[in-house]
């Protein structure tokens, strides 16, 4: 009994531990991006409340109480209490919620897959703008430290940024293993620290918590029409980062993300809002007593005490770093999913632990997002500029991220449409009331996300339709194995040892390189493998489900490999566990694969149109080696094609 027990106690204590490291884990990457609004958002929203006049105690109150409830209504109600059931075998996200409902409807097809499509190509527009913005505003900051900050030109501080980003985006190739683990200890201080903060100023003005009382957000946005609906778009600022809570499912489990909400972050953000609040109306007493206006400032930092400044300053710097590499990681992983659900070209992606799958570096997408935040950071020059771009994609992807929502709970759920329709439009209200909001940012800056955002559809959009086209132009007049295996059996092919693995995209027809080898070596294998590989719409594919084998005749066998969208396949490995004992097994010295390699030509008389054709060509010339990509050992590779008329 006494050994029973001290086993329970010891399980219970490993449980705890492991849900106290997840935990933290979560509150270091999930939260990074939200967790640095308080460095901008309230500051930008007060500014477009007063465009004269200066700030107002009805402004502060307003954009106070929008703040929050925006937290409570979006972040809680909609994201964390209501999206995180919708989970793929744990995952989370734009593309897993795609699958799902795909899985709902029968198929990634039409307004589907367009809304998936969309809410990827918008993510990439954020994940340019969070490090550019979060970074920059962190070492604006400077300019606040007493004696020092006048001295400090925005080139300075420019200059900074951008070193910062090169170093960052440069070390992504090591990997951030060893980096992550400090990522929750950090933000557990960063948000102790930005909670205290708000504490100790909420004692400057304690009726500020009369603006949690909805009514204050309802009357500043029904007394000052357009420029109400300028500062929603601001305020929206607060809640940037929510997507990350179900796109980060998968490495932390939902549970540890809620309780790191509950428990920190939410009461944490709160309590710095009120204490900005609370110091702003401060402010707002001492102007007016002055006889002067009350203008923009620096609420954060000036919040800190002088004698802590500079490590507040410091510790804004660790902060903003961890959620921008939390947006760049999570654009890996966003790519990965694409490239696997076919809707970009393959990509090289390199495994930077051997002991998680989930850590991967893309070399093409890193070095494009540096680019573009070097280029948005010299374009804009300062935070304040910059918040104008931000928002348009994180709307858009919510909204997005809602209609994909309904599908998953209309058709895969099987609710009913009464009832789905009153669970999912009032999320969507609010999400096109936000992203109305800042469409009115357009032309100070929120074309650029749109523009990222729409050169990435484009993108898609063109390789999802190019790769249909020319798999039914080679599938054309294509014959089955069994046909083409009574054909060889009134002929004389002359037969080579070894076994020879077509690869294809249609498993019930013949292979195109199964013919031109016939046709120009004139020569069959002694074993011939037509294999397939399929992406599942789930995230993981366990290892009893991973292969189909099917014995078609004495020539010919045909495989087919299924992956989760989040695996990178290992064809070789996984080939060889789906040859029957029975069988001899594959010797990889005397296994050959064949790849198609189809040599693209474009018309203007059919297919696509011709700028489109020039695209496509473009981008399957440019893409990652199958090989590579499939885990094949390049010198055991066999290209065999023809010309394609696209």
């Amino acid at each position: 009994m006494q050994d029973t027990h001290s086993g329970s106690v010891n399980s219970q204590s490993i449980h705890k531990h492991s849900l106290a490291a997840l935990t933290i884990g979560a509150i270091g990457v999930v939260f990074g991006d939200i967790g640095t609004s308080p460095l901008y958002a309230f500051r930008e929203a007060l500014h477009h409340s007063a465009p004269s006049g200066g700030i107002q105690e009805a402004a502060i109150f307003g954009v106070l109480s929008l703040a929050l409830w925006s937290l409570i209504l979006v972040v809680t109600v909609k994201y964390v209490i209501f999206l995180m059931r919708a989970d793929n075998d744990g995952e989370g996200g734009v593309l897993a919620l795609l699958a799902l409902a795909g899985r709902g409807i029968g198929g990634r097809k039409g307004l589907v897959l367009v809304l998936g499509a969309v809410g990827a190509a918008l993510f990439y527009g954020d994940a340019i703008i969070t490090p550019a913005l979060s970074v920059l505003s962190a070492v604006e900051g400077a300019k606040t430290i007493p004696g020092i900050g006048e001295n400090i030109s925005q080139q300075t501080i420019i200059y900074i940024t951008l070193v910062i980003m090169v170093a960052l985006f440069a070390i992504q190739s090591r990997g951030t293993a060893l980096v992550s683990k400090l990522f929750g200890p950090i933000c557990v201080v960063w948000f102790l620290a930005i909670g205290g903060l708000g504490l100790l100023h909420i004692s400057d003005y304690p009726a500020i918590f009369g603006a949690l009382s909805p009514h204050h957000a309802v009357s500043f946005l029904a007394s000052n029409g357009m420029v109400g609906l300028i500062v929603l778009g601001s305020v929206f600022l607060t809640v940037t980062g929510a997507e990350a809570l179900t796109a980060d499912m998968g490495h932390f489990g939902r549970f540890p993300i809620r309780l790191g909400w509950f428990l920190l972050v939410f009461p944490a953000l709160s309590l710095n809002y009120f204490g900005q609040g609370a110091f702003a109306i401060a402010a707002l007493e001492q102007a007016r007593a002055a006889g002067v206006p009350l203008e923009t400032q620096d609420w954060f930092f000036l919040m800190s005490p002088e004698a802590v400044r500079v490590p507040m300053i410091i510790l804004a710097g660790l902060a903003t770093i961890i959620a921008s590499q939390a947006v760049i990681t999570g654009a890996f992983s966003l790519t990965q999913q694409a490239i696997q659900l076919g809707l970009l070209p393959r990509m090289r992606i390199v495994q930077t632990s051997p002991g998680s799958a989930g850590q991967i570096y893309i070399p093409a997408i890193n070095w494009m997002l540096l680019f573009g935040v070097w280029l948005l950071v010299v374009q804009f020059r300062n935070s304040s500029a910059m918040a104008s771009a931000y928002g348009i994609a994180v709307t858009g992807t919510m909204v997005v991220t809602t209609c994909l929502a309904f599908v998953v709970v209309h058709k895969l759920w099987k609710w009913s449409m009464a009832k789905s329709l009153l669970v999912i439009l009032p999320f969507l209200v609010i999400d096109l009331i936000f992203f109305g909001a800042n469409i009115l940012r357009v032309v100070d800056g929120g074309w650029v996300p749109l523009a990222v955002g729409a050169l990435i559809c484009l993108i898609i959009w063109i390789w999802v339709r190019g790769k249909r086209l020319i798999d039914t132009r080679e599938n054309e007049g294509a014959m089955t194995l069994a046909e083409l295996g009574k054909s060889l059996a009134k002929s004389k092919v002359a037969r080579v040892d070894g076994t020879a693995v077509y690869l294809t995209a249609n498993p019930q027809g013949v292979p195109g390189t199964i013919l031109h080898n016939l046709k120009h070596n004139r020569v069959l294998h002694a074993r011939n493998i037509v294999l397939s590989i399929r992406t599942a719409s789930v995230p993981h594919v366990a290892n009893e489900d991973r292969y189909t084998y099917v014995k078609v005749d004495e020539n010919f066998a045909r495989v087919t490999l299924h992956y989760g969208f989040m695996e990178t396949p290992d064809v070789p490995n996984d080939l060889a566990q789906a040859i029957p004992a029975k069988d001899a097994p594959l010797n990889v010295m005397s296994t050959s694969y064949f790849m198609g390699k189809s040599v693209l030509s474009a018309s203007k008389d059919e297919g696509l149109p011709l700028w489109q054709d020039i695209i496509l060509i473009f981008l399957q010339r440019n893409a990652y080696n199958p090989a590579e990509f499939f885990g094949i050992p390049s010198n055991r590779i066999v290209a065999l094609g023809g010309q394609v008329v696209i």
